[in-house]
């Protein structure tokens, strides 16, 4: 194998070195890479799509404008557009290390999930004929950057190697301080290297800082507005982000993603009006971009921006425009690419309608769809229905369904661990947890119920969720406070909803939840702002949840 792809970097430098002699020559490169080629798709104004930034190169004049949309596009995590930008300027100009370097990095896909093995190949690759080519001592450091992250990546672990990729960057963000692009990128990888059961976001923070102090004067940067929201998408942080959420879509009002990252943040605040039309634009933007490319189905962009459409109308209560979007989601059967946001999506929206509305016979008998998706491929995804499947059962006291559920969570999760996949694993871990203590809540052994899920509460308050989620199906917390008013423990209740706000403010359930846990306590003048907030939520649209019912008699009537 070494000596196939020594000889095939061989024959890609001569190719290269031909090429510049005579551009007619045709090149090894089109075929090892496998480049994505054709005309960059965009979805939106003619101007400034992509928002303003400037990317100093070695490579030329005639391709400067040409990076600079390729950075554009890769800062946006317009991924395979980015490729396609970057193998139009090896067309151009096949000694251009610099445009390798963005091929590498439009196959590592920081923040969301570990490249494929093609795309780690085809990085590797990449990078090895950057590093064969004549540039800058600067760009030598980009390209030894992202370097780090594709070495050995066969016997590396991903986490290892976003912390190695991290450490590179910033040696070269300290020795380039005047570098504005790579002081952006070494906050990008502080991101993908934070650890995410790191409660004082030392990374995140780091990140901040270099973003925040650059962003005054780099307003339509769109590297520095996305990073900003990712660094402080965490409950605790949320409100430091506000104002790149909503300058991002603005910034790069062509990018399906852009238009849809605000509502990380909105998410986080419970400005669900925010988040609705957030998404809303997202998915307009994605459904314009798969016709325009010709993909077969939908863009997975667009069960992305569902999900959390989805979401947010649940917690304004709108059942109607939330059942909509899950009917909706049913009619798509083709998706491109098949991946772990479009997997979760299938998951989660049926799964959060079903037990935010708390449907237990549905919830119990919720298949696994479409059938005949991949599922698995995915199987952390596939355990988000088995743990509705198990709270449905508990619900409908069928305790053998529910214990053949939790079997196969249990299956799903050796299977994550497996592939080394820790915080998934962990993830399903705490789904194990809470399945189980609504298990032995249904076989009478309430103490031990509590207990258990207390202690999948904590565990969960000590990771924080994954960014394609706007929340957990259910956080485990409020699962717990359902314990304890089921208990008949109103107070204990009432700390754990207040508790649940804290980290999901403007939760549907959980203030409504908070309101009832009161009002049996005692705490009447409590639970009318509790109910009272859940009234502000839904506003002046009719909602068809029969909370509303329990909300709107306890505040007519004066409590």
């Amino acid at each position: 194998m070494k000596i196939f792809f020594t000889l095939f970097l061989g024959a890609v430098i001569f190719s290269i070195a031909c090429k510049q002699k005579n551009p007619q020559v045709t090149t090894a490169i089109e075929n090892s890479l496998n480049l994505k080629r054709g005309k960059v798709i965009l979805c939106g104004p003619a101007d400034s799509q992509f928002g303003v930034l400037a990317f100093e190169t070695s490579c030329g004049i005639s391709v400067q404008t040409d990076i600079d949309f390729a950075v554009k596009l890769l800062h946006s995590f317009e991924y395979d557009e980015a490729e396609k930008a970057f193998a139009h300027v090896i067309d151009k100009a096949p000694a251009c290390a610099i445009a390798y370097w963005g091929i590498a990095m439009s196959n590592f896909h920081p923040l969301w999930t570990p490249p494929t093995e093609e795309q780690l190949i085809k990085g590797a690759k990449a990078i090895q004929i950057a590093q064969s080519l004549t540039s800058s001592k600067k760009e030598k450091a980009y390209v030894n950057a992202i370097a780090a992250f594709y070495n050995n990546w066969q016997n590396i672990t991903h986490d290892i190697r976003c912390n190695d990729f991290e450490k590179a960057m910033e040696a070269l963000y300290r020795n380039y301080p005047a570098d504005k692009e790579a002081a952006i990128f070494y906050a990008l990888a502080l991101n993908a290297a934070a650890d995410p059961s790191d409660q004082t976001f030392v990374k995140q923070k780091k990140a901040g800082a270099i973003l925040m102090a650059m962003y005054p004067a780099q307003p339509n940067h769109p590297g520095i507005a996305h990073y900003l929201i990712h660094t402080y998408d965490y409950p605790q942080l949320a409100t430091q982000g506000l104002a790149a959420a909503r300058a991002y879509a603005n910034i790069a009002p062509s990018s399906a993603h852009a238009l849809h990252m605000p509502s990380h943040i909105f998410t986080r605040l419970g400005f669900w009006d925010e988040c609705i039309q957030s998404n809303l634009a997202s998915v307009t933007s994605a459904k314009c971009y798969a016709e325009a490319a010709g993909l077969k189905g939908h863009w997975d962009e667009e069960l992305h921006g569902l999900d959390y459409l989805v979401y947010a109308y649940l917690q304004k209560g709108d059942n109607e425009a939330a059942k909509k979007q899950w009917d909706y989601l049913n009619t798509i059967t083709e998706v491109d690419p098949l991946n772990f946001k479009v997997a979760y999506s299938y998951a989660a929206i049926p799964a959060r309608f079903v037990l935010e509305n708390k449907m237990w016979a549905a919830a119990a008998k919720l298949p696994l769809a479409p059938g005949n998706f991949p599922w698995i491929k995915f199987p952390w995804q596939e355990a988000i229905v088995h743990f509705t499947r198990v709270l449905g059962a508990v619900h409908t006291n069928n305790k053998q369904l529910a214990k053949s559920e939790l079997i196969a969570l249990r299956q799903l999760q050796d299977t994550l661990l497996q592939l080394k996949d820790g915080y998934k694993a962990k993830q399903v871990a705490i789904q194990i947890e809470a399945a189980a203590a609504w298990i032995l809540l249904l076989e009478g052994n309430n103490d031990n119920a509590i207990a258990a899920m207390m202690h999948a509460a904590d565990m969960e308050d000590k990771t924080e969720k994954h960014p394609v989620t706007p929340s957990e199906v259910l956080p485990a917390r409020e699962l717990l406070g359902d314990m304890h008013l089921q208990l008949k423990q109103p107070k204990l209740a009432l700390a754990a909803y207040k508790a649940v706000l804290q980290k999901h403010p403007n939760r549907f359930n959980a203030l409504y939840s908070a309101g009832v846990a009161a009002q049996q306590h005692g705490e009447l003048k409590k639970a009318a702002t509790y109910f009272l907030a859940v009234q502000l939520l839904v506003g002046n649209k009719s909602s068809s949840r029969p909370e509303m019912l329990v909300v709107n008699r306890f505040l007519n009537n004066g409590f």
